[in-house]
């Protein structure tokens, strides 16, 4: 029996150091990644590690504020509005910033255009903060590319957005520039402003500016998930008569996102991919809910099973006091390849089941969104000639319709026509 003892306790000891071992080795992976990632910002981003937008030729620019070349070189000739830079061959280019200062010179003019060429919403009229968020319950399903994708178009179609990362995984954050353990303290994304305790912080001092006129962002870290671990504290506490006049975490992100509503028409939230007190908050604060899904019959079915754990923990929020009122909950369909008959199949059956509530546009999988990853950008900041034409072009124009057709949801949720 000592013997055995004495086995058992080397057996443990060398179970302590490899634990040790790993948990080292998996600390210096992480610091060797972090560093050659800041290494690879230095390089694309420079001067100052930072990402900027491209300029707009005025071809694009006419496009995104809904007139003609033609007339926006009026303009420019007339001296109206911002000048454009003007680059080799008189060829003018036009930051976002002089687009949407463009807009409001057009609005300012009065007349039956005047909202399509500044689409901002009017509270006055009725027309409410509109929050999407965008949620799967498994990885892998284009959440962060949708959300990330229709923040920056709601943004180019001249609407003032607040793009929230919710995933501590903060991929979304990533496309926008940042890296999270090195850009970040304490207190910095979305839960500096819903915590429990006295650190507890202004949405607004958390919200940061993008290299997008007209988008800001809330960074996501690690730090997200400690909303994980101290609500079921909380919650425990209320139970044992500790109520401290706090709202429930359900009504949390909703009560910070009304601190900030009238500086923004539309917020679009990527949530984690699990459901967890994270999501379940945003889904309370949601005024519309996108759910991501890859045509394949696993990810269906694990969709048919995040459904059923959303329906029975969103009704024990609503039995709380919770509202969950939806302008529109759809389904888009991500990496859809068309010619894939078992994908096309299952689009189909989708359709079948939902009906209008699967997206007409499915957002097509193609190399444009991947090769554009790799310098931590979208589709929307990449020139053309950046990409072979045909596969630039074809994720282009499944990108608009899908984007769009969420646009057209927007609208007709504040009772305007798309």
């Amino acid at each position: 029996m000592i013997a055995e003892a004495k086995v058992q306790e080397q057996d443990w000891g060398q179970l302590e150091k490899a634990t040790v071992a790993t948990d080292r080795t998996i600390a210096a992976d992480a610091e060797m990644l972090s560093a050659q990632l800041q290494a690879m910002r230095n390089r694309l981003f420079q001067p100052e590690s930072r990402k900027v937008l491209r300029k707009f030729t005025s071809g694009e620019a006419a496009k995104l504020i809904g007139v003609s070349d033609g007339y926006l070189r009026q303009l420019s000739i007339a001296g109206e509005g911002p000048q454009p830079e003007t680059g080799a061959g008189g060829r003018r280019l036009y930051t976002l910033a002089d687009i949407n200062a463009l807009r409001r010179h057009l609005a300012d003019q009065g007349g039956a255009k005047a909202r399509t060429y500044l689409p901002r919403r009017h509270s006055e009229l009725g027309e409410h903060l509109q929050v999407i968020a965008v949620t799967n319950f498994k990885g892998g399903s284009g959440k962060t590319t949708t959300s990330t994708h229709l923040a920056q178009h709601l943004a180019l179609s001249g609407f003032r957005v607040l793009a929230v990362d919710l995933d501590p995984q903060a991929s979304m954050s990533a496309l926008f520039g940042y890296q999270p353990e090195l850009d970040l303290n304490g207190n910095d994304t979305l839960y500096g402003a819903i915590r429990y305790d006295e650190s507890r912080r202004p949405l607004s001092e958390i919200i940061r500016k993008t290299y997008f006129d007209g988008l800001d962002l809330v960074p996501g870290n690690l730090e997200l998930q400690e909303f994980e671990h101290t609500t079921p504290h909380m919650l425990s506490a209320r139970q044992q008569g500790g109520d401290d006049g706090q709202p429930l975490f359900f009504a949390r992100v909703q009560e910070a996102f009304a601190t900030v509503a009238d500086d923004y028409d539309v917020i679009v939230v990527d949530c984690p991919p699990q459901l967890g007190f994270l999501t379940l908050s945003a889904l309370c604060a949601a005024t519309s809910v996108l759910v991501t899904v890859h045509p394949q019959m696993l990810d269906v079915a694990s969709m048919s099973q995040f459904l059923f754990m959303t329906s029975d923990l969103l009704a024990v929020v609503r039995e709380a006091g919770g509202e969950l009122n939806f302008d529109f909950m759809r389904y888009l369909i991500t990496r859809y390849e068309p010619n894939d008959g078992p994908q096309t199949q299952i689009a189909g059956f989708l359709r079948s089941l939902f009906g209008a509530r699967v997206l007409t546009a499915p957002l097509v999988k193609s190399t444009a969104f991947s090769d554009a990853g790799l310098t931590k950008q979208t589709l929307y900041e990449v020139s053309r000639e950046s990409f072979t034409r045909t596969t630039y072009d074809r994720a282009m124009e499944s990108l608009t319709a899908v984007n769009s057709e969420i646009e057209g949801l927007v609208l007709k949720a504040w009772n305007r026509a798309a």
